[in-house]
C-alpha cells in the first residue's frame, strides 16, 4: 500500500480496534509516503493520540508539537499535548497549551475543566515544593547541629535519603544549596553522616546526567577517590556506588529520565569519563589507599571500561586504559604481600586485577591490538629483572604468575622470554622463604604446559623435593607438592582427597551392624581422624596454606598429564573444601570458581557431578562477576542445570536451584541462556514439589526467570496451566513462597496485560488469594500483592468494574486513606495509585474535601 490517505484509513481502523501498535505503524508508513503539508499535521496528530493511548509520553508530546509546527492552531494537537506533557509532570507547559484551547473554543467545558484541573495541580505542586524547601532546610539544620539529639539526626538521615531518591526532592535538594551542605556533612567525619550524605548524593544523580555531570564537578573527581580509598567498608561501598552511578549516567546506562531543558543542552561526557579512570587508574598504585578502596577501584574498571557487546566496535575505553594503566595493573598484580613494601592489599585484590588484565585482553579486536598488550607487558617485566637486585626480580615473576591467572596465553607468551623460566628454578635453590614462595607458586602456573613441565622435570624436580624436606612453611610445601608428573599429580590429589575424606561413603544401618556383630562378622569401623572435628580442621589448615590455587593450577594441566581419574579426584576436594559457605569467597578469591568449569564438564559421570555440585554452592551466594568473569558465567548455567535431573539428591536439586536463582538475577542474557538450556520444566516441577525448600527456591528462580520476554510469551500462550500455578502459590502458607510467587504475578500482569484478564479465568480462587495478599502482615507481600491489582485495574476498565465491586475497594480505601509513614509509604503510594485509576475511569467518586 503506497497511499498515503489509504493508508492514513488504515490507521485509523486500527486506532478505534484498539490496536494502537498497528494504528502507528501505519501512521508512520504514510508520512514516509506523504508530501502534503496539511496531511502530515493530521498523520502527526493522530500517531500522538495512539502514543498517549500507549502511555509514551514523550512520543506523544513530540508528535503534537510537530503537528503544532505546521498549523499553530490545531486543537486536537494542542489538546493531545497538553495531556502528555501533564503526564510527563510540565504542568506549567500543559497549562499554556490548555489556555490556548480554550481561547479558540472557550465554550468547550472540557477545555475549561482542564485548565481549573491543572492550575489547581500547579497551585499544589507550588505548596509541595515550599514545603520540600523548607523540610530540607530543617533537616540541614539537625544534621549540623552537633547538639542535636542522635534519634533526631538519624530520622533526619534517613528522611534526606528519601528524599534525594524523588525526582522533585531531589531537584529541591540540589537547587537550595543542597550540594555544600552534603559536603559539610562529608567533611564531618561522622560515619553515619557521611553514609546519609553520599546515599543523598546518589539519589539526587540516579537517571539526571546534567545533575550528576554538576554533582561530579562540584564535589571533584580527586575527593570521591580519596573517600573511596578509607579504610571503612560501608563508606568505601557508599562511594563506589556513587561514582558508579555517575558512570552510569555519563554512559547513558540505567534509568534515564527526560527533564525538559536537559535535552536540549550537549554534555560531552568523554572528557569527564576518562578523568575518571585516570584517577582509578591512579588510586590501583597509591599507598593512601586502603585494600577495600583498591578492590573498589579495580571492580569499577572491571564494570566499566570492557565492552558490554562484543558487536560494539567502539573499545576505545579499553585502549585508554592499556595505553594510561596497563602498568599500574601489573604492578599490583606483582605486590608480594609478605613484603615490607607491599601496597594494602585485600585477599581479592590480586584476583580482581588478574580478571581485569584477561577482560582487557578479550576486549582487543585485532593481533595489532594484542601485540601492543603484549609489549607493554614484556618491557615492564623486563624493568624488573634485575640480578643484582633479588627483590626487584621477585616482582617480574609475581606478574607473569599473576597474568598466567588472567589471560592465560599471553601467560605463556611472557613464560617464553629469555630468562624467567631459569629465574624461576634459581629462586627455589634460595635460601630466602619469599624467593621460594613466589617462585613455587611461579612454577605451579608454569607447569600447565607440557613443554614448561618437561623443562620443570629436568631442571627444577631436585630442588622442589629439597624444598619439601627442609621448609616447615605449609604454603611453600603443599606448592611443592604439586609437580608437572602425572603419577605425581594423581597421586597429590588421592592425598587430598584423604585430607578431606571426600570419598563416598556407604551410610551404615545400625540394625545391620548389629546383626554382623552377633554373627561375628567384621564391621568396618570409622577411623578417628575421619570424624568430622579432624576432617574440618584439615580443611581450614588446607584452606589457609593455599591449596585452592594449587588445585586450579593442576586443572590447566595439559590432558596428557590430568588424566580424568585426577579431575574426579579434584572435584572431590573441591566440593569438600565448598561445604563451608563462609570459605567459599576465598575458594573464588584463589579462582576456584574459574577452575570447576573445565571439571563440571569433561571426565568421568561422577567427577562432573561432584565439580557441578561444587559449581551450585559457590553460585547460590557468591557475585557471578567475581566468580566466573566475562563469559565463563554462560559456561557455569549448563552444570547447574543437569543437577536439576531427578535423579540427583534434593541437595544438589536444592542449591543448584540457589545458583539459577542468583544467575538469573543478574542479566537476561543469562535468563535467555538458563531457557536455552531446557531447564523451564525442571524448575516448574520443582514448584510443584512437597519439600518446602525445593519449593521456596523453585519459585525464587521463576520469579527472577519471569522477567525475560520468551518466559511471558509461555505463559500467555493457551493450554497450559503456569499462571494458574503461581496464582495458587500466592495463596501458600509458607511466606517465603508467597513473596516469590507474588513477586512473579507482579512482573508478569505488569508486562503482559492478556495474563490480567487470563489471571481471573485460571481459578475460581483468585480474588480471594488477591485480597489476603493485600492484607498480608508482611508489608513486601502486600506490597506485592497491591501491584498486581494496580496492573489489573490498569489493563481494563471492565476488569477494574469487576473489582471495584469486590471488597477489595475496601481494603483500597484503607490503605489510601492511611497517614504517610516512611516505613510503609510504598504500600499506600500503591494504594491511592489504584484508586486514582478508578477515579479516572469514573469508577468511583474522590472524597469531597
Amino acid at each position: 500500500m503506497e497511499d498515503p490517505i489509504q493508508l492514513k484509513e488504515e490507521g485509523n481502523k486500527y486506532f478505534q480496534a484498539n490496536d494502537y501498535e498497528k494504528a502507528v505503524q501505519s501512521y508512520t508508513q504514510a508520512m514516509k509516503l506523504n508530501k502534503d503539508k496539511a496531511l502530515q499535521a493530521v498523520l502527526y496528530r493522530n500517531r500522538a493520540a495512539c502514543f498517549l493511548k500507549k502511555e509514551e509520553y514523550a512520543k506523544a508530546a513530540s508528535d503534537a508539537s510537530r503537528a503544532i509546527d505546521i498549523n499553530a492552531s490545531d486543537i486536537k494537537a494542542l489538546y493531545r499535548r497538553s495531556q502528555a506533557l501533564e503526564k510527563l509532570g510540565k504542568l506549567d507547559q500543559a497549562f499554556k497549551d490548555a489556555q490556548k484551547c480554550a481561547t479558540i473554543e472557550p465554550h468547550n467545558k472540557n477545555f475549561q475543566e482542564t485548565l481549573r484541573r491543572l492550575g489547581a495541580d500547579i497551585q499544589e505542586k507550588l505548596r509541595i515544593q515550599f514545603s520540600t524547601d523548607s523540610r530540607v532546610q530543617k533537616m540541614f539544620e539537625i544534621l549540623l547541629d552537633e547538639n542535636s539529639e542522635k534519634e533526631k539526626r538519624e530520622k533526619a538521615a534517613n528522611n534526606l535519603i528519601v528524599l534525594g531518591r524523588e525526582e522533585a526532592g531531589a531537584e529541591r535538594i540540589f537547587q537550595n544549596n543542597g550540594v555544600n551542605l552534603l559536603l559539610q556533612l562529608i567533611e564531618s567525619k561522622n560515619a553515619e553522616l557521611i553514609l546519609a550524605a553520599v546515599r543523598t548524593l546518589s539519589g539526587m544523580c540516579t537517571g539526571h546526567k546534567a545533575r550528576a555531570t554538576a554533582i561530579l564537578h562540584h564535589l571533584g573527581i580527586d575527593n570521591i577517590c580519596m573517600w573511596m580509598s578509607v579504610d571503612n567498608e560501608e563508606i568505601s561501598l557508599a562511594v563506589c556506588n556513587l561514582l558508579q552511578t555517575i558512570t552510569d549516567c555519563l554512559l547513558g546506562q540505567g534509568k534515564e529520565e527526560r527533564h525538559g531543558k536537559e535535552e536540549a543542552v550537549v554534555l560531552d561526557t568523554k572528557k569527564d569519563l576518562r578523568m575518571i579512570t585516570m584517577c582509578l587508574l591512579d588510586m590501583l598504585v597509591s599507598k593512601k589507599v586502603s585494600g577495600q578502596g583498591r578492590d573498589r577501584a579495580l571492580n569499577l574498571l572491571n564494570k566499566n571500561i570492557p565492552r558490554k557487546d562484543l558487536k560494539d566496535h567502539d573499545n576505545s575505553r579499553t585502549i585508554f586504559v592499556i595505553d594510561n594503566g596497563l602498568k599500574k595493573i601489573l604492578k599490583v598484580v606483582g605486590q608480594i604481600p609478605e613484603m615490607p613494601d607491599c601496597l594494602p592489599l585485600t585477599e581479592n585484590t590480586q584476583l580482581t586485577a588478574s580478571v581485569l588484565l584477561n577482560k582487557l585482553y578479550d576486549d582487543l579486536r585485532c593481533d595489532p591490538e594484542r601485540d601492543n598488550y603484549r609489549v607493554i607487558c614484556e618491557d615492564y617485566i623486563k624493568s624488573k629483572i634485575d640480578p643484582q637486585d633479588m627483590d626487584k626480580t621477585l616482582h617480574a615473576i609475581q606478574i607473569v604468575s599473576g597474568v598466567l591467572q588472567g589471560p592465560f596465553d599471553l601467560g605463556n607468551k611472557l613464560l617464553g622470554m629469555k630468562g624467567v623460566m631459569e629465574m624461576m628454578v634459581a629462586l627455589c635453590g634460595s635460601e630466602r622463604e619469599i624467593d621460594q614462595l613466589v617462585a613455587v607458586e611461579a612454577l605451579i602456573h608454569a607447569s600447565t604446559k607440557l613443554s614448561r613441565a618437561t623443562f620443570i622435570i629436568s631442571n627444577g624436580v631436585t630442588l622442589l623435593k629439597e624444598i619439601y624436606k627442609k621448609t616447615k612453611n605449609e604454603k611453600i610445601k603443599i606448592r611443592a607438592l604439586v609437580t608437572s608428573d602425572k603419577t605425581i599429580l594423581y597421586s597429590v590429589a588421592s592425598a587430598l582427597v584423604n585430607c578431606t575424606n571426600s570419598y563416598d561413603t556407604k551410610e551404615l544401618v545400625p540394625e545391620l551392624v548389629q546383626l554382623a556383630k552377633f554373627s561375628k562378622q567384621h564391621v568396618p569401623e570409622e577411623h578417628p581422624k575421619d570424624k568430622k572435628d579432624f576432617v574440618v580442621k584439615r580443611v581450614k589448615r588446607l584452606l589457609k596454606a593455599g591449596v585452592v590455587s594449587a588445585l586450579a593450577c593442576m586443572v590447566k594441566a595439559d590432558s596428557a598429564i590430568l588424566t580424568d581419574q585426577s579431575k574426579e579426584l579434584i572435584a572431590r576436594v573441591f566440593l569438600a573444601l565448598c561445604e563451608d559457605p563462609k570459605d567459599r569467597g576465598t575458594i573464588v578469591a584463589q579462582g576456584g570458581g574459574k577452575a570447576l568449569i573445565p571439571l563440571a564438564v569433561e571426565g568421568t559421570e561422577v567427577g562432573k557431578i561432584k565439580a557441578s555440585h561444587a559449581l551450585a554452592k559457590i553460585a547460590a551466594i557468591s557475585n557471578p562477576d567475581m566468580a566466573f568473569p566475562g563469559e565463563r558465567v554462560y559456561e557455569v548455567v549448563r552444570p547447574l542445570v543437569s543437577l536439576l535431573n531427578t535423579e540427583r539428591d534434593g541437595l544438589q536439586n536444592y542449591e543448584a536451584l540457589l545458583g539459577l536463582t542468583n544467575f538469573s538475577g543478574r542479566s537476561d542474557k543469562l535468563r535467555m541462556k538458563i531457557v536455552k538450556e531446557r531447564a523451564l520444566p525442571d524448575i516448574e516441577n520443582y514448584m510443584f514439589e512437597n519439600h518446602d525448600q525445593l519449593r521456596q527456591a523453585a519459585t525464587e528462580c521463576m520469579c527472577n526467570l519471569v522477567v525475560n520476554k520468551e518466559v511471558q510469551e509461555r505463559f500467555v500462550a493457551d493450554g497450559n496451566d503456569r499462571l494458574k500455578l503461581v496464582v495458587l502459590l500466592c495463596g501458600e502458607d509458607d511466606e517465603k513462597v508467597q513473596v516469590a510467587a507474588a513477586g512473579a504475578l507482579a512482573m508478569l500482569t505488569a508486562a503482559q496485560k492478556k495474563l490480567c484478564s487470563k489471571m481471573t479465568e485460571v481459578t475460581t480462587q483468585w480474588l480471594e488469594i488477591l485480597q489476603r495478599l493485600c492484607l498480608h502482615d508482611n508489608m513486601e507481600v502486600q506490597h506485592r500483592g497491591l501491584v498486581i491489582a494496580f496492573n489489573l485495574i490498569r489493563a481494563d476498565k471492565e476488569l477494574a468494574k469487576k473489582l471495584v465491586e469486590t471488597e477489595l475497594l475496601e481494603i483500597l480505601t484503607y490503605l489510601g486513606k492511611q497517614e504517610d509513614h516512611p516505613k510503609k509509604q510504598h504500600v499506600i503510594n500503591i494504594a491511592r495509585d489504584c484508586l486514582t485509576r478508578c477515579i479516572d475511569y469514573g469508577l468511583i467518586k474522590p472524597l469531597s474535601q
